[in-house]
């Protein structure tokens, strides 16, 4: 169960963190929502409605998803350059993922407001200075400080996480 729930692996922070790994992880950033549309387009409403492992999100769930958790991150990175060290929000993940729009909703309103939202998280990262990259919000599940900096290489991880999901999942049906 642990290879179909981490199929990449969980998140491990980097040791070092230089301008590489950072251009690495935004180029992430910014080309997931194309890789993701690639992965889905042609899927039909039977497979997006497939779970990728069992007791799992439905491929349309882990769509609808990353929005709802890129979305957080986006709020948590301007919060972070304009807050010192602000406590963020905790939102429960497991029960939006149930929500009737992460249940039922078509997929493509969610894949053009990713493009969207992409283009301005890779944006904002780009811009970030070393003093920026320090700076930190405080995630009050994890009672942990988080650098900027860190918060890049969780969300390059979570954007390949998920799409892992999904390749996977398509592989072991035979979708591909």
């Amino acid at each position: 169960m642990k290879d179909l729930r981490y199929p990449i692996g969980t998140f491990e922070a980097p040791k070092a963190y230089t301008a590489e790994l950072f251009a690495k992880a935004i180029q992430t950033i910014e080309t997931f929502p194309q890789k993701l549309k690639a992965e889905v387009a042609h899927l039909t409403q039977e497979q997006l409605n497939t779970p990728y492992r069992p007791e799992g999100w439905t491929v349309r769930q882990v769509i609808h998803h990353c929005a709802d958790s890129h979305m957080n991150c986006f709020i948590r990175l301007k919060w972070t350059l304009t807050e010192n060290n602000p406590t963020i929000k905790f939102y429960y993940e497991n029960l939006w993922g149930e929500g009737i729009d992460n249940k039922t909703m078509p997929i493509e309103p969610t894949l053009q407001f990713l493009e969207g939202l992409h283009y301005r998280l890779a944006f904002v990262m780009k811009s970030l200075s070393e003093t920026d990259l320090e700076a930190a919000y405080i995630h009050p599940e994890h009672n942990k400080e988080f650098q900027l900096r860190e918060m890049i290489c969780l969300y390059e991880w979570h954007c390949n996480h998920h799409l892992a999901h999904i390749t996977e999942l398509k592989k072991r049906e035979n979708w591909v």
